[in-house]
């Protein structure tokens, strides 16, 4: 009888020979795929949940996933963990492709120690995040866990360390986006606040650092889990969220879709895809969707459906911060990133949050090689107690900074009004745009007419016997003399006054001819961004 077909062990049952030992690995893959038990899953499936590997065959291409470390087992002791070793110790890693294209990606398990991180389970995230970094892919983390496992002590919490000196290395190198699809409480909750994206789902993903039982305990108020940190308290009020979905399908086919408009990494420029709509498309709806009026409001979001490609964009924080828009989209194949003031929502002014909003964005896009496109109609920033003592200058200089410090080919178009400093900051020419545009409706000055009569020809108004004629007559005049549309134009800090139907094949030729840019930034470790 030969090595191969000898039997099982009779001392030991287990089997000598390859067949044997092949049937037996293909037995502990079965267990590992399966999970711990059918009770489990659909205990998870009752809270309207899916599993990790539900989730991870819905994120990727099918049949393209390559599981890392299926067969990574914990090694702690104490408080009855030897006798419960499951395989994948609660974390599935590994990569797959989504639409062809290489993507990493980490799920954790909630039936496993409740999808807890232990030293085992952090390992295995760290190698995966390690890997990623080293590839140049993009890394999805799914997230479903109930923060440190409590039995493994310090080393769970050094694990979350190794977590986020990992988010914060491979920032901007490579995209980050982390999906909740469950609870994330305590300091688990800063690795997806490192990366360039958070997704949660409603009624099943919440985030905070204190629950509502801490909560209550140290302030007296009682709040719901989904009330303190669910999906649409991080979506509108706190901005945590970037996308908020009702369920997980439509959550990871929003993933798919974002990636698709993302470059693997830093050093490559986004994917290209051919465009039906044309190039030189005119849009004669724009001579009436934009009022000349500076005091009628408008929707920004159908300005902008009428110039990208096939009216198609993926607004970014689109339930926060609303009197700013922040999207991706394609203008003839080639994904832009488009920063627009909103005067639906508070005229458009900029304030604290849209300041922030749109800062964070326009860095993403600088970051991943992305153009960005800036739409003006802003009457300057938000006045008041609040935002000055909240640090309306600290936090609109972000924006600032972010502008002054990107790359990226940068074009601006300003739409009718575009006051004082909020000009200046929503990338002007005097800032580096690369080039700017203007409507023949653009209004560019220090402020509005009215305002400015008022400050310049306060005497004269003072001393007329018709006060209010005077002022008409004042406004008129400071509006013939500095903020006719061509005033900018002739002097050089507007590059043309184009045809409004003509916007989109303007910004697709400048984008063309800016494609080859290359600006490098003063040799230095890092900047000091206001915060």
């Amino acid at each position: 009888m030969t090595v191969l077909d000898e039997a099982p062990s009779e001392s030991t049952g287990e089997p000598t020979d390859a067949r044997g030992r092949v049937a037996e690995l293909h037995e502990i893959r079965a267990a590992a795929l399966a999970g711990p038990s059918e009770k489990a899953t659909e205990a998870q499936h009752a809270k309207g949940k899916l599993t990790a590997r539900e989730r991870i065959e819905l994120l990727l291409d099918a049949g393209s996933f390559q599981e890392v470390e299926q067969l990574r087992r914990h090694r702690a002791t104490g408080f009855g963990l030897e006798a419960k070793k499951p395989y994948t110790d609660g974390v599935i890693t590994g990569w797959g492709t989504v639409e062809g294209r290489t993507v990493f990606v980490y799920a954790h398990d909630f039936r496993i120690f409740g999808g807890a991180l232990g030293e085992a389970h952090a390992t295995k995230i760290h190698k995966i995040m390690d890997m990623a970094i080293a590839a140049g892919a993009p890394l999805v983390s799914l997230n479903d866990g109930a923060g440190a496992r409590i039995q493994e002590g310090v080393s769970a919490l050094a694990g979350y360390g190794g977590i986020f000196q990992r988010n914060t290395k491979a920032s901007g190198v490579i995209p980050q986006i982390s999906v909740m699809l469950g609870p994330c409480a305590g300091g688990a909750a800063y690795s997806p606040a490192l990366t360039d994206f958070v997704f949660m789902v409603r009624e099943t993903s919440q985030m905070f650092i204190t629950g509502p039982d801490v909560v209550k305990a140290v302030t007296g108020e009682e709040i719901t889990q989904n009330g303190l940190g669910g999906a649409d308290v991080h979506a509108e009020t706190s901005g945590v969220c970037h996308f908020a979905y009702d369920d997980e399908e439509t959550c990871l086919a929003e993933v798919r879709y974002l990636l698709s408009m993302l470059p693997q990494n830093n050093r490559e420029n986004p994917p290209r895809v051919e465009s039906s709509d044309a190039a030189d498309r005119r849009g004669e709806v724009l001579l009436d969707l934009v009022p000349a009026d500076g005091n009628r409001p408008y929707d920004m979001a159908k300005v902008i459906e009428e110039i990208v490609d096939d009216g198609d964009y993926l607004e970014v924080h689109e339930r926060w911060a609303r009197n700013i828009i922040c999207a991706l989209a394609r203008l003839d194949g080639q994904v832009v990133g488009i920063v627009a003031n909103q005067p639906s929502t508070l005229a458009g002014v900029l304030d604290i949050e849209a300041s922030e909003k749109a800062a964070r964005f326009v860095q993403m896009c600088d970051a991943f090689n992305i153009p960005i496109v800036t739409f003006l109609d802003v009457p300057g920033f938000l006045p008041g107690v609040d935002q000055e003592h909240g640090g309306i200058i600290r936090h609109g200089a972000k924006l600032l900074y972010a502008y002054c410090n990107a790359t990226v080919p940068r074009i601006s178009l300003i739409l009718r009004k575009a006051y004082g400093g909020a000009y200046i900051v929503m990338d002007s020419q005097s800032i580096g745009a690369d080039l700017t545009y203007a409507w023949p409706t653009n209004e560019i000055a220090v402020m509005g007419a009215e305002g400015a009569a008022n400050v310049i020809f306060r005497r004269q108004i003072a001393e007329a016997e018709d006060s209010e004629a005077m002022r008409a007559r004042m406004v008129k005049e400071y509006k013939s003399e500095l903020m006719h549309p061509y005033y900018a134009a002739e002097r050089g800090l507007v590059d043309d006054v184009i045809d409004p139907a003509e916007t989109r094949e303007v910004l697709i030729k400048s984008l063309a001819m800016l494609q080859s840019k290359h600006a490098d930034l003063p040799s230095r470790k890092h900047g000091n961004p206001p915060q």
